[in-house]
């Protein structure tokens, strides 16, 4: 039997394959729990940015995201597919009822794992997005920091900001407001109402403009209700306006001042400070009076010793001085005296040469 002929991987004419023989791979893949990898429109979730360390980054908001949803809404909850598929083994006789209840079931098994917090692409560098579902990712971030905020613990190294996203749509001027109309009445709509200021931030993105953007979303929130008013230095709403590339986030959340931002590092690090400056101020009763200085000079005397000693040795020199200063004046008189006429008989020697000199 004749052995195969080997072809040669060099092709005819010795020309190499062109770079189109290689594509790219999808980067919008679908994970195996099912669900995109990539954000996009019609997504909630929390947008997180770091300091130059996604992967540590999805595994602190894993651990943070975890710890404080099981706080707020219970342990998440697995169904294994053998029970999921237990009630679906009946025969049927009609195929396409069949074929429904199949991918009825297909799906289902796709929901069931889909998880409460997914890891997906931003489409930006330093940039998370944790998809949530099943819980309301404005509520869990304000409980976050509120109590980072309160127990002055810092439980990251990575995270730097924390923001959470209600809802995600094209990013386009005209889809923004179409989808903003009714994003915003939970909060402003009469007859709710409240002070807001607007913040904008755009990655990757060169076709939006900021000030087009502010003008039409807080137009929107004045004409919900006419009592919204703007307030820039401490509002009670605060809209965060997100775009990535093609994708707007939108949010309206509380204490944004307050929680700096919502950056976790400085929450924690602004309580360090405050307690620190309190600390270095001096007694509130110093600018009360005469009487209220003196106490706490006292005080400081009594309990630190080394500004006790440096009383004490001030002190006896001050006595003594005015007691020393006495006979040294005296002394220092009688020389003077004595001095003087010593001085004026060598003037009068020193004059006499002169007038003989002179006649």
């Amino acid at each position: 039997m004749a052995a195969p002929v080997q072809q040669s991987s060099q092709p005819v004419g010795g020309k190499r394959k062109g770079k189109a023989q290689f594509l790219p791979a999808k980067r919008a893949r679908r994970c195996d729990a099912g669900g995109p990898r990539q954000l996009e429109p019609g997504l909630q979730g929390i947008l997180i940015t770091c300091n130059m360390n996604e992967r540590k980054c999805v595994e602190e908001a894993y651990s943070l995201l975890n710890e404080y949803g099981d706080d707020m809404y219970g342990p998440e909850k697995f169904i294994d597919k053998d029970q999921q598929h237990s009630g679906s083994e009946g025969e049927d006789d009609d195929v396409e009822a069949a074929l429904k209840k199949e991918v009825g079931d297909i799906k289902a098994s796709t929901e069931m794992r889909l998880r409460r917090f997914q890891s997906m692409e931003s489409g930006a560098n330093n940039v998370v997005f944790i998809r949530t579902l099943g819980i309301e990712p404005e509520k869990l971030v304000h409980h976050i920091l509120q109590d980072m905020y309160k127990t002055k613990k810092k439980k990251t190294r990575v995270i730097l900001r924390m923001l959470p996203i209600s809802g995600t749509c094209k990013a386009f001027l005209e889809d923004m407001k179409k989808y903003a109309e009714t994003f915003l009445e939970p909060w402003f709509k009469a007859p709710n109402k409240g002070t807001f200021q607007i913040v904008y931030k755009s990655r990757n993105n060169s076709h939006m403009n900021r000030e087009e953007v502010i003008k039409e979303l807080a137009g929107i929130v004045g004409s919900l209700n006419s009592e919204n008013k703007v307030d820039l230095t401490n509002p009670e709403y605060t809209v965060v306006v997100e775009i990535i590339k093609a994708v707007c986030c939108l949010s309206v959340v509380k204490d944004y001042v307050l929680f700096r931002k919502y950056n976790l590092q400085e929450v924690v690090k602004s309580q360090e400070v405050v307690k620190s400056a309190k600390d270095s101020q001096p007694h509130p009763k110093l600018g009360n009076g005469k009487e209220a200085k003196l106490e706490p000079d006292l005080e400081l005397n009594q309990n630190d010793p080394s500004d006790g000693k440096n009383n004490q040795q001030g002190a006896p020199e001050s006595s003594e001085e005015p007691e020393q200063r006495k006979p040294r004046s005296e002394t220092q008189a009688g020389s003077e005296e004595e001095v003087k006429p010593e001085l004026e008989s060598q003037v009068s020697e020193g004059s006499k040469p002169k007038e003989s000199e002179l006649s």
